[in-house]
């Protein structure tokens, strides 16, 4: 089988008089991480202020092979217990390879669909997203007197259709299919 890479989620529920701690915590980790071998990038979800205080931190390694060298790595740990006191509860991870962790599904933990299936159902939903999200975006960046530019535009477009897919779209669109996506 081909190496498809591997992501891992991490949520981190910081304490709320501890977020300014986390986020220097943060400078710390970053370059470590991204000095370990098949390092690709990673993506930081901060929370709302004054609302939220859950850290979602998306990693991407080349292989699970090299992911799994970073997350259970002593420089990991260590800084992990570090930063244990700014937590409201555990490190909680989850490892997948390629996109699989967009197919989660609370009754099916074992299950991974096949990737021919995987593939129908992005594109299924992304399809639709990449043509209606720049409908929305768009007219806002204007409102807010951002300069057109295919890069800034890009990048925010992207980033509407990522949050969404990741958090709205692929839970609630894999549980509508699921007896089909994992059969």
């Amino acid at each position: 089988m081909e190496n498809q890479g591997a992501s891992v989620v991490i949520n981190h529920h910081i304490l709320n008089e501890k977020l300014k701690q986390y986020e220097d915590w943060l400078n710390e980790i970053g370059p470590k991480c991204r000095s370990f071998p098949g390092f690709i990038d990673w993506q930081i979800i901060r929370p709302i202020a004054g609302l939220t205080f859950i850290y979602t931190i998306i990693i991407r390694f080349d292989s699970i092979e090299n992911l799994k060298n970073w997350m259970e790595s002593e420089e990991r740990k260590n800084l992990i217990e570090k930063a244990s006191p700014l937590f409201s509860g555990d490190d909680k991870y989850l490892i997948r390879s390629g996109l699989e962790f967009l197919f989660d599904s609370e009754s099916e933990k074992q299950k991974i669909p096949p990737r021919w299936k995987q593939f129908l159902v992005t594109w299924s939903a992304i399809y639709p997203l990449s043509n209606l999200t720049p409908l929305l975006i768009l007219p806002a960046l204007r409102f807010f007197n951002l300069p057109e530019n295919k890069w800034l535009n890009s990048f925010f477009i992207s980033g509407c259709v990522v949050f969404i897919m990741v958090f709205w779209l692929m839970p609630n669109y894999t549980k509508l299919i699921k007896k089909w996506l994992f059969k």
